[in-house]
């Protein structure tokens, strides 16, 4: 008996032990599940009963320096179906076949797919989505993304760049600034029911997403439509193959316009050829030639080796240097440093080189920022090429010395020059000025930064001065020259390379021009390039009137007005003293009493751009979007001295 009763007893705590084992293990699990694992079951179970499609994110816009839109997103309808509410598939084809970007044989295979969900066609233009919303197909669904839309069609095209579909930016801004412009994506998400079925579409909703930060650029559109308005005039004149334009202010390193020929319309990116949308500033390098003299002139001054009032005697147009004849256009004889960078003697500088020896001539070269990118927040932007002095023979450093044996790229050239226009310091330059939030909250901004000083103030002065003689009476670049102004530049006209021979082309050559003006206080550096010209293909016959153009209108457009010009005087004076040498600049407004005002109201910015062009008028124009006040009134005398500006509002 007292066996059996122990027995019961170890049964009863055995069983009751697991029960609290089982208990235990049970409680252990709900907490697991309920509290630890709670999360990540949840967001399967979502995944279970949502199907949940990324949606493109609202990119950040971007604008020049005054506020006006360069690139903004737009709402844009795009279209998705769902095969398992199609009924026929053929008839549905049938009708959407006429609106989409796709073959019949395409659409039917996407509306024949086993899935609740497959996208036809993304960022539908406004009037097709219209019509396809009439159609009442059932088994079709529409949702907002956002598109990419550059309201000035192809001005700063090279610089923006563009994005894909993703939407990742691909060149230009859009992809040097990708991480800053890419905004969080919205979800579309769709229930679905225990089978996967979907349910009914009113479910259906966007979730999350956040804009994009956005830019503000140091261009100016209208000094950008100038430069590539006068850009693409001369390559189109001259027949060349191409050219780019830079303009730069030289205290800050800011650029205020970027021009490259051929030029492309980002809204449409894909119907042009990668070779259009090249960005040549940057992106391509060619020998500078003569325009590469004034940073020689500048290290022989600064190394105290010349003084500008002695003479070099240039050998009467013909000097053999290591075996190599070197020419020049005239049969000179003995020129000052002056008058050596006035003509362009090629000898003078050759023997300039040569007192300067390798060392010391690469090390200014250098310090001009050749041989290195300049770090402009651009992508895809080369170094140019530059070989250490120990490869140089003695005909490297005469053909060097006037611009040959090296290659440079347009912004690399107008960064430099930009030293000399600023007292011997070299700025970094920059395309973006400031970023801010998606409510216009500044987030950063760039201030101009100094890089190094290359030669002392006093020096670029002197250089500067000899400069201006360029532009002068006898100088090779009179054709840049602006009345009213003092102008310094260098012309140049180099040779390219043959790709076949390897040497230089009897007939392909570069024609540029770079300089700065006011010279006595500069305000813009333009360097302008030209690439195959045809014809006439010195750089101060095809690239230096080119300057003047873009040069005259900037000025105007900035404010910055030519010294005894009517404009400085009083009202009274300028209608009686007109000046007859302006007539140039403005050839339709100096002469008589003056062209009416057109009138401007309610205009778009492209619509007064294209009017200003055609009649050959240049106003300061301000805001976006349509044309809210003009001065002169519509009518009225525009009259020099006389304020002439254009303003846009919403």
């Amino acid at each position: 008996m007292a066996l059996t009763e122990r027995g019961a007893q170890i049964r009863i705590r055995f069983f009751g032990v697991l029960f609290i084992l089982v208990f235990t293990a049970i409680a252990g699990r709900a907490v697991c599940l309920q509290v630890v694992k709670a999360p990540d079951l949840q967001e399967r179970a979502d995944q279970q009963r949502q199907q949940v499609i990324k949606l493109a994110p609202e990119r950040g816009s971007i604008f020049d320096r005054n506020g006006d839109p360069l690139a903004v997103s737009l709402a844009a309808a795009s279209l998705y179906a769902d095969p398992a509410m199609i009924q026929d598939v053929s008839q549905v084809t049938n009708q959407l076949s006429p609106f989409l970007k796709l073959s019949k044989k395409e659409l039917t295979q996407l509306l024949s797919e086993k899935k609740r969900f497959v996208w036809l066609q993304r960022k539908l233009d406004p009037e097709v989505a219209k019509q396809i919303r009439q159609q009442k197909i059932p088994g079709l669904h529409f949702v907002n993304e956002r598109k990419r839309y550059y309201p000035q069609a192809s001005i700063a095209s090279h610089v923006l760049g563009f994005i894909g579909l993703d939407p990742n930016g691909l060149e230009g801004i859009e992809l040097e600034y990708d991480h800053q412009l890419q905004g969080e994506p919205g979800r579309l998400v769709s229930l679905r029911d225990a089978r996967g079925r979907g349910l009914a579409s009113v479910d259906q909703l966007v979730q999350g997403g956040m804009p994009g930060r956005n830019l503000h650029l140091t261009l100016d559109r209208s000094l950008q439509y100038v430069a590539e308005k006068e850009l693409a005039r001369a390559v189109n004149e001259s027949g060349a193959v191409g050219g780019t334009v830079v303009v730069l202010e030289p205290a800050s390193g800011r650029v205020l316009a970027l021009a490259s020929q051929p030029d492309y319309n980002p809204n449409m990116a894909g119907s042009y050829e990668a070779g259009k949308r090249r960005n040549r500033a940057v992106c391509d390098m060619y020998e500078p030639g003569s325009t590469f003299k004034p940073f020689l002139l500048a290290a022989i001054l600064e190394e105290g080796l010349v003084s500008t009032k002695r003479k070099i005697y240039c050998e009467e147009g013909r000097y053999s240097v290591g075996g190599k004849t070197i020419r020049d256009h005239k049969k000179f004889k003995l020129l000052t440093l002056e008058e050596m960078l006035k003509y362009s003697s090629n000898i003078g500088f050759a023997k300039l080189g040569k007192l300067l020896e390798r060392e010391r001539y690469y090390s200014y070269i250098r310090d001009f920022g050749f041989g290195e990118p300049t770090d402009l927040d651009l992508p895809g932007e080369v170094a140019g090429m530059l070989s250490t002095p120990s490869h140089w023979f003695e005909i490297d450093l005469a053909a060097i010395s006037f611009g040959q044996g090296l290659s440079v790229t347009p912004m690399q050239m107008t960064v430099a020059m930009a030293a000399i226009a600023n007292g011997g310091l070299l700025m970094e330059p920059y395309l973006v000025e400031k970023i801010t939030d998606a409510e216009g909250v500044k987030v950063q901004k760039r201030l101009p930064q100094v890089r190094r000083r290359v030669v002392k103030e006093e020096v670029a002065q002197q250089v500067r001065n000899m400069m201006v003689s360029v532009t002068e009476e006898g100088g090779t670049g009179t054709r840049a020259a602006l009345p009213g102004y003092r102008v310094a530049g260098k012309t140049g006209t180099a040779q390219k390379v043959d790709p076949v021979t390897g040497g230089y082309s009897p007939d392909k050559r570069i024609s540029s021009f770079v300089g700065f003006v006011p010279a006595e206080n500069p305000a813009l550096v333009i360097s302008v390039t030209v690439d195959e010209p045809q014809g006439k293909t010195y750089g101060g016959l095809v690239a230096a009137p080119v300057f003047a153009r873009i040069a005259g209108q900037s000025l105007s457009h900035l404010n910055i007005l030519p010294k005894g010009s009517v404009a400085a005087l009083t009202k009274e004076h300028a209608a009686a003293e007109p000046l007859p040498d302006l007539a140039p600049l403005l050839p339709e407004v100096a002469k008589n009493d003056g062209l009416a005002m057109p009138n401007f109201y309610g205009k778009s910015y492209r619509q007064v751009l294209q009017m200003m062009e055609k009649k050959k008028l240049n106003f300061k124009l301000t805001g976006s979007g349509q044309v809210v006040e003009q001065s002169p009134a519509p009518g009225e005398v525009i009259r020099y001295g006389q304020p002439a500006w254009i303003r846009f509002g919403a």
